[in-house]
């Protein structure tokens, strides 16, 4: 036994340095929300756990705030726990909706878990839960959707915290079962909470009783958010708990009015020119009037498009946020792409130059359709003060 503590204690420093490697180191800024977080693992006996959390930028101003749990603990779990979260970032970069993204997060779990079993005798189990959540605040809707995890808490300015009633979902790895999602409207100023069960079951006690600190913990949203995290840890948590607990806090704000135009185009070529000038004079209000011509190439290839390729409506939107955003909505599901267009072609080159001109380009779909997007930085850039 003598032998044994100093291995076990080897072994959880190595997974707990794999797993923090592979946690956000920091989380970025982003207008649409004010972050903070704690992640404290389990001591050397129980064995550090798979809890993970992460904050993802999204088009259209939007952010991913996310929190799993991957079964198990040690070296094994944190890879896991690795795996999903990169996993999780690039599905979040198709845009994809919550109940889909989980579905497709599913199916990793279950070739893991096939991986797993593969390369050795014994039997392994490998799953985890799982909550992505989608902030717009330019709606200030919140789409959530969960895979056998404990549901978000919200906190209001105004009203006793909320625990939303989030279709509970499988958890990760059981395969063939479907994830629903729901929609959540979120007063501005407001703190979303996401956090694994370790804080809501430390110390063996009631879950009930868990919920009830919890809510004690979140109460006066408007408080710094780090004295929030620090009152979470003090209220319900042990000094040695024997699970990993991660959270991840976030305020949340609301793009102001002027911030947004948004123009309805007919299915008329001849509307392009006229919506053009609409986003030149938007843009002169702005004090953008360096990102005019790059602007205009960018409305008139995505407006065209969409109008000789697409079905309507059609709608063109300006987001003014850290950078300058500009959508093409139609009613149609068929994504544009970028092709190198031979010389003696005459056209077929709109989208590469899109592509030259903007930071980031891209296609997300929506219930009635799809939205293609693209960014301009700022040209100096600076993010613009709030009204």
């Amino acid at each position: 036994m003598r032998g044994q503590r100093p291995t076990v204690r080897r072994e959880h420093n190595a997974a707990l340095t794999l797993q923090t490697s592979l946690l956000p180191p920091d989380l970025p800024d982003h207008s649409a929300v004010e972050l903070a977080y704690r992640y404290l693992p389990t001591d050397a006996e129980a064995g550090v756990g798979g809890d993970w959390f992460d904050v993802i930028p999204l088009s259209g101003a939007r952010v991913a705030l996310v929190v799993g749990d991957v079964v198990g603990h040690g070296i094994h779990a944190a890879a896991s726990m690795g795996r999903l979260r990169a996993a999780v970032q690039t599905l979040a970069d198709l845009d994809l909706p919550p109940d889909e993204l989980l579905a497709h997060v599913d199916d990793l779990v279950l070739r893991l878990a096939d991986e797993a079993e593969a390369a050795t005798d014994d039997p392994m189990v490998i799953g985890a839960t799982c909550v992505y959540a989608v902030y717009d605040p330019i709606s200030g809707k919140l789409n959530v959707a969960r895979a056998g995890h404990p549901s978000p808490a919200i906190a209001h300015l105004s009203e006793p915290v909320e625990f939303p009633d989030i279709p509970a979902g499988p958890p990760l790895g059981l395969g063939g079962l479907p994830f629903e999602s729901a929609e959540i409207e979120v007063e501005e100023g407001s703190v979303i909470a996401l956090y694994t069960d370790g804080l809501i079951e430390a110390s063996d006690r009631d879950v009930d009783v868990g919920f009830e600190r919890l809510c004690f913990a979140l109460a006066h949203p408007d408080r710094p958010l780090e004295e929030i995290c620090d009152t979470m840890v003090r209220s319900l948590l042990p000094d040695h708990p024997h699970d990993d607990v991660a959270f991840l806090i976030a305020r949340t704000h609301r793009l102001p009015l002027d911030r947004v135009a948004s123009w309805e185009v007919p299915s008329d070529p001849r509307a392009v020119h006229d919506v053009r000038c609409e986003a030149v004079r938007q843009l002169t209000e702005w004090g953008l009037e360096d990102l005019a011509f790059t602007t205009e190439l960018i409305v008139s290839e995505l407006v065209t498009n969409a109008i000789r390729h697409a079905s309507g409506p059609t709608a063109l939107r300006l987001i003014l946020d850290r950078s300058l955003i500009c959508e093409v909505s139609d009613a149609s599901n068929t994504s544009p792409h970028m092709r190198r267009s031979p010389i003696t072609d005459e056209g077929g080159r709109g989208l590469f130059l899109v592509a030259q001109v903007a930071q980031r380009w891209g296609t997300r779909y929506t219930g009635t359709g799809k939205t293609v997007w693209a960014e301009q930085p700022l040209p100096s850039g600076d993010v613009p003060p709030r009204r």
